[in-house]
């Protein structure tokens, strides 16, 4: 009669762990190390863009010194031709910012800082709705959000996490999924056997 409880118990954490793994987030660190800046080549961020999988709900974190770049969010036409005339919401200026992802679809960022852009700092991200809900944007100090996404001021990252797996590439919510579910059949054939 015990063993069927602790199965119980078990089956249960499991789906636990794995609902949980599901909802989680990612955080994408634009340009990894290297962060937002002026890059070393051309495509530099497109190459960086096209190994990233961006879910709803997934937020990009832009690492930046305050007062050197910024991160505007534009239409594909002005990211194209390198202006923000036609901003979609308001600049950050503050950096590191995090711009967290509500909607699927193509997004457009660039530093507008004369020159910045043409030099290629700019990012176009494609993002894959989620099964998830995505969480609820809020809005950044000092202006209205970009359509599309929330932009919040984010703390630096400490060198232990510049180093970790947010750092160097970026991961969907299948991998936290993934990697939760064997965590989870450890615990419950440990925590079965232990009852």
């Amino acid at each position: 009669m015990a063993s069927r409880g602790v199965f119980s118990w078990s089956v249960a954490m499991l789906l636990v762990a794995m609902v949980a793994g599901a909802a989680a987030s990612t955080k994408h660190v634009v340009g990894n190390s290297t962060g937002w800046t002026i890059p070393p080549n051309a495509t530099f961020y497109s190459d960086w863009a096209a190994s990233q999988k961006i879910f709803v709900g997934d937020s990009l974190v832009f690492n930046f010194q305050t007062g050197t770049h910024n991160v505007i969010e534009v239409a594909k036409s002005d990211y194209d031709a390198c202006t923000s005339k036609n901003k979609i919401g308001s600049a950050i200026n503050t950096g590191p910012a995090t711009v967290t992802i509500s909607s699927a679809g193509q997004h457009f960022y660039i530093c507008g800082v004369t020159g910045h852009c043409n030099a290629g700092q700019k990012l176009a991200i494609t993002v894959t709705g989620s099964s998830t809900t995505a969480q609820a944007p809020a809005q950044a100090p000092g202006g209205p959000a970009p359509a599309g996404s929330t932009p919040t001021t984010t703390p630096p990252p400490s060198p232990e996490s510049a180093s970790g797996p947010s750092a160097t590439k970026g991961s969907s919510s299948a991998t936290s999924l993934a990697s939760g579910f064997p965590m989870a059949v450890a615990f419950s054939l440990v925590f079965g056997f232990l009852i």
